[in-house]
């Protein structure tokens, strides 16, 4: 059986993107929150070779430097044409100066590189891995995944990163252009769309309190 959350937690990051969506994830929980930024915690080397294995390495140092249970996400966009890059390396991508513009740049002249110019040759997915740590080791893991397709040009202003490249299954927009309710909303209200929502459910379901 999962362990349960209680008490204040850390989210393991240092993306304000990031945090912002987590935060609003685990609101309706009563779930305290804290950031590793605001708590100053240096940020781990990700030497995962999987979404997963950052997820746990973000997660157990933060919870080792804070003696408090922690929630780290690694995610990123695969795209299948590019032989699934970025995928792990997509933060790494946008550089130091997080330059997601750039990145998105890059991806098309790859794309445009490999002759991918139709639809079905520019399918790409989202991966969000979950986990929470606890100081004395224990963790709990969970991911999420959206399909759908890398567009040119980028559209909307909404979300971060790559959410202006990519347009989920279903849809005629891009994630860039939906309102965060949209995005990854959670049931009843919304459709958890997102795989960072798809990842959270399975999470809340295992191990928070139902609101």
């Amino acid at each position: 059986m999962a362990r349960k959350l209680t008490g204040p937690v850390v989210i393991a990051t240092h993306n304000p993107g990031k945090l912002k969506e987590m935060r609003e994830l685990l609101a309706p929980y009563g779930v305290s929150t804290e950031s590793a930024a605001e708590l100053a915690l240096p940020e781990p080397k990700e030497t995962g070779e999987t979404f997963g294995a950052n997820a746990r390495i973000k997660a157990l140092a933060a919870a080792r430097a804070s003696g408090k249970p922690a929630f780290a996400d690694d995610s990123g966009l695969v795209v299948d044409a590019l032989g699934g890059e970025p995928g792990i390396h997509s933060a790494r991508w946008a550089g130091p100066d997080k330059d997601f513009r750039g990145a998105m740049n890059r991806i098309q002249t790859l794309l445009i590189e490999h002759g991918a110019t139709a639809s079905e040759q520019r399918r790409a997915h989202f991966v969000a891995a979950l986990c929470i740590a606890w100081p004395d080791g224990h963790v709990e893991e969970f991911e999420g995944r959206v399909d759908g397709i890398a567009v040119w040009p980028p559209r909307g202003d909404k979300g971060f990163g790559y959410d202006p490249l990519f347009r989920p299954d279903g849809f005629d927009r891009t994630f860039g252009q939906m309102d965060a309710e949209e995005k990854h909303g959670l049931p009843p209200q919304g459709q958890g769309l997102s795989h960072r929502a798809r990842a959270f459910m399975k999470l809340a379901a295992a191990c928070l309190s139902q609101p």
